[in-house]
């Protein structure tokens, strides 16, 4: 006698299921989580301000919720770490939200890091320091994952370097990537400069290869002489640094060196003319206003004089 085939029934899942409820079974839920479940990610490089913008979308969650879910991560403790989402969920706390919609998605340390740069990256203002962290943070990963990218467009097969990725990414050149990730070593008061607009880009990051201590020697300089350092004077130092020659006195010497696009300028203390204008008036707005000003007065005394005087 044959034996007998042994055949195995579908279970009522697969009779009475579609592929489309399958593939949605698959798909990633947004859950409800409790807000002071969720924590920030480590060493967040970009900066979350409570600004009239935040203001802003703290009132539309009020009104409409979060229309965008946060993208969040397990962590061994029951909590979360958040990817994306960090001003959205700033404007839920302000707003009295007690849960946040999240995606919650399984990623090692180092896809989370790179994950979390390129959503911030999209933003439409990115400080100097901002871009200095972060590349530096998604650059530090790719290295550590050894990760290259194959380009079959070209004759020969060629490799991306971990740089590469970065920079293509952000839309920057190789060279723009390092200069930016040397101003992490600034010391963090002549990186706000940076950050402010008082001292420009260039000159910082051949500053960035001094010691921290003849950094904050040339700050006090700085700030003694309220100037910054040229490309060229910064250059200067960068070099006598490293020669271990660049002593609180040969940067006194450097910054004394005039300029050669200086000109004598009329300075007035801030203090003297903030309570003319509204808290948060940009510099330049302050600028303007007193020019205008000042056209307006000399008008005037014009015609006061009358003609022929």
């Amino acid at each position: 006698m044959a034996n007998a085939v042994k055949m195995t029934l579908p279970s009522a899942t697969d009779l009475f299921s579609t592929q489309e409820t399958r593939d949605d079974a698959q798909r990633e839920k947004v859950q409800e989580i409790a807000l002071d479940l969720v924590d920030d990610f480590p060493d967040h490089p970009f900066h979350v301000k409570n600004d009239e913008a935040m203001q802003t979308m703290a009132a539309s969650i009020r009104e409409v919720g979060i229309q965008t879910p946060l993208i969040v991560r397990p962590k061994e403790d029951g909590h979360y770490e958040l990817v994306s989402g960090h001003r959205r969920k700033f404007a839920a706390a302000l707003a009295g939200s007690e849960t946040l919609p999240c995606i919650v998605r399984e990623m090692t340390r180092d896809e989370a890091v790179i994950a979390m740069i390129d959503a911030n990256l999209q933003r439409e203002v990115i400080l100097p320091s901002e871009k200095a962290f972060s590349y530096k943070m998604k650059l530090d990963a790719l290295s550590r994952q050894g990760k290259r990218t194959d380009l079959t467009s070209v004759p020969v097969a060629q490799k991306l370097t971990s740089r590469q990725i970065v920079a293509e990414k952000a839309g920057e050149s190789q060279d723009q990537v390092r200069r930016y990730i040397r101003l992490t070593a600034l010391i963090s008061a002549l990186l706000q400069m940076v950050d402010d607009d008082k001292m420009a880009f260039r000159p910082a990051v051949e500053l960035s290869y001094l010691q921290k201590t003849e950094q904050e020697i040339l700050l006090e300089a700085m700030q003694a002489q309220d100037a910054t350092p040229s490309l060229a004077q910064a250059i200067k130092m960068k070099q006598f640094s490293q020669e271990g020659k660049l002593t609180p006195e040969v940067i006194q010497s450097i910054m004394a060196e005039e300029k050669p696009n200086q000109v004598e300028q009329v300075k007035i203390s801030k203090a003297k003319i903030t309570k003319y204008f509204p808290e948060g008036t940009p510099a330049q707005k302050m600028e303007d206003i007193i020019i205008k000003a000042l056209e307006q007065y000399w008008q005037r005394e014009k015609r006061r004089e009358g003609p022929g005087r």
